[in-house]
């Protein structure tokens, strides 16, 4: 029997309100499948430049994350263009977007490697 999966929707909801209680300014960007809708996490970081994440799982089923469009942050005209493509790509994509200059938003899992884990 497979685990129970939570929601795109109740996850995101959850990260608008971690950001709240830490005082980490969060836009929902894009609204994607409520159920189970990709999460791409954009984390504005100084200087104009963004990380970019995709929600992924290790092979053991954990939560993690995996850096995308380049290997580190980018400057935000390419993490705009990034986002405008995966965007144009899966109408069911999320995009949270977080101005986390310090590094204080706490991931719920860690950054995988291209492998899966």
């Amino acid at each position: 029997m497979s685990e129970a999966r939570l929601k795109t929707k109740i996850w995101i909801q959850a990260q608008v309100r971690i950001c709240d209680i830490n005082a980490l300014p969060v836009a929902v960007v894009y609204r994607g499948d409520p159920d189970a809708g990709t999460v791409l996490l954009r984390l504005n970081r100084r200087a104009g430049r963004a990380l970019l994440l995709r929600r992924r799982s290790s092979l053991d089923g954990a939560p993690g994350w995996m850096v995308v469009a380049g290997t580190d942050e980018v400057e935000a005209p390419a993490a705009d263009a990034y986002v405008a493509r995966e965007r144009a790509r899966d109408r069911d994509l999320w995009v949270l977007e977080i101005e986390d200059v310090a590094g204080r938003y706490p991931l719920d899992g860690p950054i995988l490697r291209q492998s899966g884990d």
